[in-house]
């Protein structure tokens, strides 16, 4: 079942947003491995450390791309989430050009409040922006939709990284 935005896409555009949707899962090869980085990332956010949350994130990342044989991309944790009318930023996604590598912007504390983001958000945010990245070097998509499959995914990954023993807060 398409979103509502659906209806306003041009032919093309909804052939993209088609094929996302089919997409539902992204295997990742030996994700146990990297587990142990998303618990280091649940610690790191209780002691209120943006430096090591965006290491531990570069990691992460580094580990995805290299396990999907895709292009890296550069993740930066920065301090409150803007916020406008529209509400608060989580993530943001921009896509390589030319030379320089795809970067992910994430925020570590909520604009209301500036309270720390709780860990299965934060992760979550993370997957959601690196899903974007993968739409374009994973998937060939000429463009990334929000869609049921992108969402699954993005739900794939996390269940892929996270202990259900030790899921973290």
């Amino acid at each position: 079942m398409p979103f509502a935005y659906y209806q306003r896409l041009s032919p093309a555009r909804k052939r993209i947003y088609r094929r996302s949707d089919e997409i539902t899962s992204i295997p990742l090869p030996r994700a146990e491995e990297l587990r142990p980085l998303t618990h280091e990332l649940a610690a790191v956010l209780d002691e209120e450390d943006r430096r090591e949350a965006e290491r531990i994130c570069q990691q992460l990342a580094d580990g995805l791309t290299e396990r999907l044989e895709v292009p890296s991309v550069h993740v930066t944790v920065l301090k409150v989430r803007p916020r406008d009318g529209w509400g608060e930023l989580h993530g943001l996604y921009e896509p390589s050009e030319d030379e320089y590598l795809s970067r992910i912007s994430l925020w570590m504390r909520t604009a209301q409040r500036a309270q720390v983001v709780a860990f299965r958000t934060f992760l979550r945010t993370l997957l959601h922006e690196l899903g974007h990245h993968l739409d374009y070097e994973l998937f060939d998509l000429e463009e990334t939709f929000h869609t049921e499959g992108f969402y699954k995914r993005e739900s794939s990954l996390f269940n892929q990284l996270v202990d259900k023993e030790k899921p973290g807060r």
